[in-house]
């Protein structure tokens, strides 16, 4: 995701999205351990969108909500 659209989510939708983004993060890991993984680079992907949410709500802890 674009951090535009990251900035426009709420807290709540936030920590749902690094949720989810980490369990797809796990499956894609279960995938590259067997072998099966058609992208490799969908690892790194997955792991900046998660350090870009995570650094939003930070600035937004550090900020008070802006």
């Amino acid at each position: 995701m674009e951090i535009n659209e990251l900035r426009k989510l709420s807290n709540e939708d936030l920590k749902k999205k690094i949720i989810e983004t980490k369990e797809e993060l796990f499956t894609k890991r279960m995938q590259q351990a067997n072998g099966t993984l058609d992208k490799p680079v969908e690892l790194r992907t997955l792991r900046r969108d998660v350090a870009r949410m995570k650094t939003i709500l930070k600035e937004r802890e550090i900020g008070g909500n802006e």
